[in-house]
């Protein structure tokens, strides 16, 4: 059994995460809910065109830029299940609806999912392109309203899910605007903890999300793929 959980709302449509039903935190700990972000979305007299699905598919990491033992995930047909959120406000004002859609609403856009080590440790990476404002202004939504729930829960497809999550530095990698979660999902007994770190670099958005050790591993190398002119 999976759990779908949306993590992130945008429009009328959100990024959903597949939870292994076995995976767990080695720690044992639970975490709180926060966010960080830093920079400001910055004016351009000109702004470049935004790139399009191919070329940000291009920018994707894929498996030659990894070590041994990553596989690509299969995908799985999105699902539509009624979504409720509850106990987050900011999170229900953008539309329970919304959380079924499996990919942020910007028109250009481009992901891939990786397993490690035939685990269930994963991660996948996301792009998006799109003007300054509607990135910035999207991506800062989202976050802001999770960052202002400590602890809520979401209900899909009838299963409820406790969520939480712990404020984390931005990364210093790079970029114009950073945002960084870990969340933690709990159900049926089972936690699952997810990192997720978006950068916003020009009108480029990265997202990468998954086992933290491995976001930790991979953001650097995404960014500067998915940043590359040449």
């Amino acid at each position: 059994m999976r759990v779908r959980v949306a993590t992130t709302t945008l429009g009328v449509t959100a990024a959903l995460l597949a939870l292994p039903a076995c995976s767990t935190d080695a720690t044992g700990a639970q975490h709180q809910t926060s966010s960080s972000r830093t920079g400001k979305p910055t004016k351009a007299a000109q702004e470049p065109a935004a790139l399009s699905s191919a070329a940000l598919e291009s920018r994707l990491l894929d498996e030659s830029d990894l070590d041994s033992g990553y596989l690509p995930k299969p995908e799985h047909p999105a699902q539509h299940d009624d979504v409720t959120v509850i106990g987050c406000p900011a999170l229900s004002e953008l539309g329970g609806d919304a959380a079924t859609g499996g990919t942020l609403a910007f028109p250009h856009k481009a992901k891939a999912d990786f397993t490690y080590g035939g685990s269930s440790s994963e991660f996948s990476e996301e792009l998006y392109s799109d003007s300054v404002k509607k990135l910035s202004d999207g991506v800062g939504r989202i976050f802001d309203a999770m960052a202002g729930c400590p602890a809520y829960q979401v209900v899909s497809g009838g299963t409820p899910v406790d969520v939480t999550s712990q404020k984390l530095p931005a990364p210093t990698v790079g970029g114009d605007e950073q945002w960084s979660l870990l969340l933690t999902f709990i159900a049926g007994g089972r936690s699952t903890v997810v990192k997720q770190t978006a950068i916003r670099d020009g009108n480029l958005l990265l997202i990468v999300s998954g086992s933290p050790a491995l976001v930790d591993r991979h953001l650097n190398k995404a960014l500067a793929k998915a940043t590359a002119t040449s």
